[in-house]
């Protein structure tokens, strides 16, 4: 079996995406959330994507309620994003990431490789070849070496 990269996900921004429309670029997808202790990873997954974007790297927040840390609708995580971190990266609607409820993707990727987010802001990245490149758990930093080196690897 591959990574579910065709399931929709609900966009913050209205309407669906889903992993396959950013085919044969690296996506670091990031299970988020607005009232954790890791939430000021927000500052640096845009500063990540600020940097990157424009060589090809996608960085997509999930926003997640299974740690019991998020927001209670879309939009009040769309204004906190946008207004505490000037967040314009792609974005979710509130996902379940874990368990049986997982969304499709996250389901895939615990059965491709073993993981599932253990907290808020697990980082998955995905290579240009819609394989698994790594996973990090919260306390990687988005702007770490351990985080950029692969990216650096996917885009060379």
């Amino acid at each position: 079996m591959a990574l579910n990269l065709t399931a929709p996900f609900e966009n913050i921004d209205g309407g669906t995406l889903t992993l396959s429309q950013w085919a044969g670029q690296p996506i670091l997808v990031v299970n988020t959330a607005s009232q954790c202790g890791f939430t000021n990873q927000y500052a640096g997954l845009q500063a990540l994507y600020d940097a990157y974007r424009d060589k090809g790297l996608v960085v997509l927040a999930v926003p997640s309620d299974d740690f019991n840390q998020e927001l209670a609708s879309n939009a009040e995580v769309k204004e906190f994003c946008e207004l505490q971190y000037g967040i314009d990266l792609p974005m979710t609607g509130i996902t379940p990431v874990k368990g049986a409820g997982a969304h499709p993707f996250f389901a895939s990727v615990r059965r491709e490789a073993g993981f599932e987010p253990a907290w808020n802001f697990n980082k998955i990245l995905i290579s240009p070849d819609g394989t698994i490149a790594a996973t990090f758990g919260s306390s990687v930093k988005p702007q770490s070496a351990r985080i950029t080196s692969r990216i650096d690897a996917l885009l060379n």
